[in-house]
Formats: C-alpha cells, structure tokens, sequence
C-alpha cells in the first residue's frame, strides 16, 4: 500500500505599497489634527479676548481632557469643550470624549452653571473627492450637551441638526445652542 503525500503550493506575495499613497496619507492626517487644533485655539483666543472669561487648550487626545476648559468665576460658569473641524458635511463626537467632558464638570461642582459644549466648524470648502473641494458658507455651532441623554456616539450636520447613535439607529436630538460671549458664525435660522 503506497502512501502519496498530496503537497499543495501557495505562493506569498507582497502587496507593493506606493510610497506616494503613505505620504499622501500622512499629509491628510496631519491636515485634519491641525484644522482640530487651529480651531481650539481660535475658540481659546475668542475667550480670551472677552471680559472676565479665560480659557485653556488642555492637551492632546491621548489623555483624558476635554479640549478646551472655559471659566467665568463672576457668573460662576465653567465650560468644558470637545471642538470638531473638518470639511466634511458631518462631524462626528465619540461617546467617550463626551463622558470625559461631562466627568470634568462634575469635578468643578463650585460652579453653578457648568456646561459640556460641542463646538463645530464646518469649513467654507467641502471636500467633494480626494484633493478636490467646493465653496461653501462657513458655519459653527455650539451645542449644549443635555445630560439627561444617554452618552453615546454623536454626529452634527452641516445645517446643524445633531443625530445620536442609539440602538445601531440614527436618531435626531435637539441640542440648545449656546449664546457664546464673542462674535461667532453661528446660524440661527437652522
């Protein structure tokens, strides 16, 4: 009785990465963090630059800080903030970056008015395809973040409406918009 060995043969190749492709990637990736941080800093020096408030740009996203904390100890205020830039016609907020914002206002339990606020800037260019964009109106929003919502996965909008995520759904939330202290591109009529 002859015993054959049935041998099969694969081949491993090695996918070609196109140096071009990384290096483009790298690049958006560097564009979209520092659209993030052009825009904290822009809602740091709006801040700053009105009576009686101050504000601080806390870090970088790898630790457990909002991304702007905002106070007004006159009218015992405090903001913690999570801005959101980009070209796109929504943005998204991570659940997790809300309950951090929301565990730093607990913590400053001093203050009477104490705020999670998301801060979106949607760009004057929409991104249309890769490297090609259109004109648009720039629009911001400061949302209030209502903490009798379930914290989960959130977007907003171009028009400024705000969708949560619950239950694999989309599904709309009415958010205030917060009257900020400085002059803002805010749209009232969305």
């Amino acid at each position: 009785m002859s015993m054959r060995r049935k041998v099969s043969s694969f081949t491993i190749t090695k996918q070609k990465t196109n140096r071009n492709t990384i290096t483009n990637n790298q690049k958006a990736a560097r564009t979209r963090r520092q659209r993030g941080y052009q825009w904290e800093d822009t809602i740091v020096k709006r801040f700053n630059n009105t009576d009686k408030w101050k504000a601080f740009r806390l870090g970088s996203p790898s630790i457990a800080l909002p991304d702007v904390l905002a106070v007004n100890t006159d009218i015992s205020t405090i903001f913690t903030i999570e801005a959101k830039s980009g070209t796109s016609t929504s943005l998204p907020v991570p659940a997790d970056q809300i309950e951090r914002c929301l565990s730093w206002i607990k913590t400053f339990d001093i203050y009477e008015k104490r705020n999670v606020l998301l801060a979106f800037k949607f760009l004057s260019k929409k991104r249309i395809d890769i490297g090609k964009y259109e004109s648009r109106e720039l629009r911001e929003f400061f949302k209030i973040w209502d903490e009798s919502l379930e914290i989960t996965d959130c977007v907003c909008t171009y028009d400024g409406k705000f969708f949560a995520k619950i239950e694999g759904k989309r599904k709309e939330v009415f958010l205030k918009e917060c009257p900020m202290p400085f002059k803002t591109k805010q749209r009232t009529n969305a």
